[in-house]
């Protein structure tokens, strides 16, 4: 009876993470309200919780849990009647603007997928940018409300009362749940892509903390671009994204040392790299820069595999990678892009041409507060000598710098400076 108790709550873990987001998106397009699907959602859990143990699980259980839902959302608005009166008006609203999509289901799924309108509500450009990301972690991949503000780092209520500011602003501004027409489609679709990518960087290289990686938010982020990629697979850009994510993810074994310093690039033992991810993410590269202009992500994503393919560090291709970067600036113009092809260009051409290209960059303000490009100039000062310029670097790196390991590994680099100084 344990055993089977047992596998039951497995079994709810596993369709509540896989189907949370279908079955949330089912209810919403249902009832036009983002807390009473979540409300409901989470009480068919509860009740799958009490009865699976008892019963055994359903043969489908996504859709158990939504007949459920539906279930336990009609008999609320019965009970009230004003509450249910509001939500009907909205929804004739929502239906009149745009009629329901037609599901991707197939015969043999549990739910109706509309988690593709979810997306793009939960991103939508009328929300703060941070409340952005809480709403897909919330909503999307199923996090609680502990969790995403694990994730962002900040406290629970400050995380909540971002939600819920979110969900009002949905409700009151009627945000439309519903995917984007064609011709309004190139203008949103940047938006949905720039949440799973900020995820996914936080995972890859943390903000602050004591770790230096966040591989279940990194993890986290790769999973809902593959949803993504699925619900919209003509997408290039979803394709370079994912592409990016997996030819980066790839190498996270490597990029700390066993007491979780920072390792290098150049220094990172390449036989820890994850050889059939970045199998996958150079097979969707080539996809991501077929078929039209290339995008930002498939940009990226090539520059990545240009890493990612040599068998050591010194047989990487910098010209090509230079040549990618300049690309990439033509279509992402951004003080970020410039400081990365700077510290490509002095692999290229040596550190004193490197420094020419940041020291241009002084003024930039998106700079000032971005501790890698302190410490990309104290690196190449270092290179050429210039050792009392390099301490002033690293010295005002430190001072932006988020992560004890980063901070550790800087501070290792000033000490070295300072004894030869």
């Amino acid at each position: 009876m344990v055993e089977r108790a047992a596998g039951a709550d497995r079994a709810v873990e596993s369709v509540f993470r896989e189907e949370h987001g279908r079955l949330l998106a089912s209810l919403v397009r249902r009832f036009g309200d983002l807390d009473l699907a979540e409300e409901v959602a989470s009480e068919a859990i509860e009740a799958a919780l009490v009865h699976w143990p008892v019963q055994g699980v359903p043969a489908s259980p996504g859709a158990w849990l939504l007949t459920t839902a539906r279930r336990k959302a009609v008999d609320r608005l019965r009970r009230d009647r004003a509450y249910a009166a509001r939500l009907a008006v909205l929804q004739v609203e929502a239906d009149r603007a745009r009629p329901a999509p037609p599901s991707d289901a197939g015969p043999g799924d549990d739910l109706p997928d509309e988690r593709l309108q979810l997306f793009f509500t939960c991103a939508h450009p009328a929300l703060l940018p941070e409340a952005r990301g809480a709403l897909v972690l919330r909503c999307l991949a199923g996090l609680t409300t502990p969790e995403v503000a694990r994730a962002y780092l900040v406290p629970p209520a400050t995380i909540a009362q971002r939600i819920v500011r979110a969900k009002k602003k949905i409700r009151v501004a009627r945000i439309p749940f519903r995917v984007p027409d064609a011709d309004e489609l190139p203008g949103r679709l940047p938006g949905v892509l720039q949440v799973l990518y900020s995820i996914f960087t936080e995972g890859y290289a943390a903000s602050s903390g004591p770790r230096l990686q966040r591989l279940d938010l990194a993890e986290e982020a790769i999973r809902l671009t593959r949803i993504l990629r699925r619900l919209l697979p003509a997408e290039r850009e979803v394709t370079g994204l994912l592409a990016l994510m997996l030819l980066v993810h790839a190498r996270r074994a490597a990029r700390t040392g066993p007491g979780g310093e920072l390792v290098l690039l150049k220094e990172q033992d390449r036989d820890r790299w994850d050889r059939p991810m970045i199998e996958e993410g150079l097979h969707l590269v080539s996809r991501a820069l077929t078929g039209g202009p290339p995008g930002p992500y498939g940009v990226q994503a090539a520059i990545a595999a240009l890493h990612d393919e040599p068998s050591d560090f010194a047989s990487t291709d910098w010209p090509q990678i230079v040549a990618l970067y300049d690309v990439l600036l033509t279509l992402t113009p951004s003080p970020v892009v410039a400081l990365n092809r700077a510290a490509a260009v002095a692999m290229r051409d040596g550190p004193k041409a490197g420094l020419a290209l940041l020291d241009a960059l002084a003024d930039e303000p998106r700079l000032r507060g971005h501790y890698p490009y302190q410490a990309a100039r104290a690196d190449l000062l270092q290179r050429l000598g210039r050792l009392r310029e390099a301490s002033e670097a690293y010295r005002r790196a430190l001072a932006l710098v988020g992560t004890e390991p980063e901070r550790e590994h800087l501070r290792r680099r000033l000490e070295a400076v300072e004894r030869v100084r």
